[in-house]
């Protein structure tokens, strides 16, 4: 754990922050005040410039390793977050294609066996672990939980991604529940659906022009960008959305 001064009133833990939304998610928490936890799996120098950006910035962030598909990692995490002051919300930001495409029958078990632990297995660990720390019973004083799932659930992806769809089909479901159940709790619980976003996520799946190919489909004519998802995640979070709960809002340029 990596970390600079003193913490501010409210901690966040954003996953999965080394890059991408992610990062945008964890420079627009420490701008509100937040210190923050950037989670990351493998992508070490990507967090550190995160760190280090929020830290030149002025605010206060620690970078934090842990794979969300093992519980003790995430429960680690969580303690290592501890350390920088009360938590008060979390953002599950973790999440992987598998770095393909292709059609669904052609898609090995293996890859799909890790998506879904990262994608679905990964997000509830680190649920239930924000639900002890934020709720009653955990001596906490309620919070925010927001998920990022994606704007794939409505066509399915069929011929690229139908397996990482369907995983963030599972987050959309879980957010809904999970709402309502600790709803009494203080605890708000809702989803961030992005649309095609300017991220390294298509490139890394061997479709650099993808995005290119997508614009003329989406109404506003382009993706966006990742401090726009960043900002409606912050919206949720924020005092201004008190009373939403079990939302799951698209930033998908109306596509």
């Amino acid at each position: 754990m990596t970390t600079s001064q003193a913490a501010p009133s409210g901690v966040m833990i954003v996953t999965g922050a080394s890059r991408g939304i992610g990062a945008a998610i964890a420079r627009r928490a420490s701008r509100a005040g937040y210190a923050v936890v950037v989670n990351y799996s493998a992508d070490a120098d990507g967090a550190m410039s995160v760190v280090r950006g929020i830290i030149a910035d002025g605010g206060t962030a620690a970078a934090v390793q842990a794979d969300v598909s093992d519980p003790a990692a995430v429960k680690a995490m969580f303690d290592d977050a501890a350390r920088l002051g009360q938590l008060s919300a979390v953002v599950n930001n973790a999440g992987i294609t598998g770095n393909l495409i292709g059609r669904l029958a052609d898609v090995p078990a293996d890859t799909v066996r890790r998506v879904m632990e990262v994608n679905v297995s990964g997000l509830i660990y680190v649920c239930q672990e924000a639900v002890r720390r934020l709720g009653d019973d955990g001596h906490g004083s309620g919070g925010s939980i927001v998920n990022i799932s994606s704007t794939a659930t409505k066509a399915g992806s069929p011929g690229t991604w139908a397996h990482y769809a369907a995983s963030k089909g599972a987050v959309d479901v879980l957010t809904v529940g999970l709402a309502a159940e600790v709803a009494a709790q203080g605890i708000r619980v809702n989803c961030v659906a992005p649309g095609s976003t300017n991220t390294g996520l298509h490139a890394a799946a061997g479709m650099p022009d993808r995005m290119e190919r997508l614009n003329p489909t989406i109404p506003m004519g382009r993706g966006a960008e990742p401090d726009e998802v960043a900002a409606a995640v912050m919206w949720l979070i924020s005092g201004e959305a008190g009373y939403v709960t079990g939302a799951v809002l698209p930033v998908s340029g109306g596509r």
